[in-house]
């Protein structure tokens, strides 16, 4: 009967390479710059990753939408850099948008002016932030709340990896605010992008953001935003009672908000034909 050698022991050919972190989307590193002799940022640290939602916060004149502005490349520091990851794809919605009243100019043709002639994706876009019945509507006459969505709609055309987001929310009621707040969690889940918002909405963004940093020319902290709400630092910047407002503020309702923030009651009808 044949023996069988028993086997040898060898060092395996085939090694499982190590796991390697993707580099942030962007990354600003010390990142200052002055203008006609003030400083408006001061060695700025900041980085996002895929798929991060992070909220800037501060008072006016922190240097909020400078930051926005230089990790763009619409500004370039005095010192310091921006790091962008090679091929990122950028989508912006600015703090104010002015559309001339007189103007004759439809939501289909004001988001062809971003130079995409697919439909299909602007039927889309235009359906994920709840326009697609005001495509034929004429933008001068669009509210606040339902102009920041078309633009935000004009953005997501460019298929961004990154959605920079500033005051998104201007001029839009308090329950409009937690809605579009809402939006661009769904934005984040289904497209997979990162988004980074400035905001002055205190009291209803610490629960929609993964992480805060709070601004005031510096970096004067950043974390999570029940670990934030409890800073010093934030807590000087803000107002000790403003602060905790934040902290515990929540949106709870049995209603949605349309895109004008005005209250949709769902039918109870619908409701229970759903649940059947």
């Amino acid at each position: 009967m044949m023996s069988i050698p028993a086997p040898i022991d060898t060092p395996s050919l085939i090694e499982t390479p190590p796991l390697i972190e993707a580099p942030p989307l962007i990354e600003a590193q010390a990142v200052s710059l002055s203008r006609d002799g003030t400083l408006l940022l001061d060695s700025i640290d900041l980085s996002l990753s895929d798929r991060e939602i992070v909220t800037i916060v501060g008072p006016n004149g922190a240097g909020k939408t400078t930051l926005l502005r230089v990790l763009m490349g619409l500004d370039a520091p005095n010192s310091g850099r921006v790091r962008r990851r090679p091929g990122l794809r950028l989508g912006y919605v600015p703090q104010r948008l002015h559309v001339d009243p007189i103007l004759p100019l439809t939501v289909d043709a004001f988001l062809g002016l971003s130079g995409n002639r697919d439909k299909a994706a602007t039927q889309a876009a235009l359906v994920q932030v709840g326009m697609d019945s005001h495509a034929k509507s004429q933008v001068c006459r669009l509210s606040g709340g339902e102009l920041q969505r078309v633009v935000l709609a004009r953005a997501l055309l460019r298929r961004p990896h990154l959605l920079l987001l500033d005051e998104p929310t201007q001029g839009v009621d308090v329950g409009g605010m937690a809605e579009l707040y809402r939006l661009i969690g769904e934005i984040r889940r289904d497209r997979g992008c990162a988004v980074l918002m400035v905001s002055h909405d205190l009291h209803v963004v610490m629960g929609a953001t993964d992480r805060v940093v709070c601004l005031n020319r510096h970096v004067c902290c950043t974390g999570h935003p029940h670990d934030v709400s409890r800073d010093p630092r934030y807590q000087s910047l803000f107002g000790r009672e403003v602060a905790g407002q934040v902290a515990v503020y929540t949106h709870h309702h049995d209603h949605v908000h349309g895109p004008d923030g005005q209250c949709v009651v769902p039918d109870k009808g619908d409701e229970n034909r759903d649940r059947a």
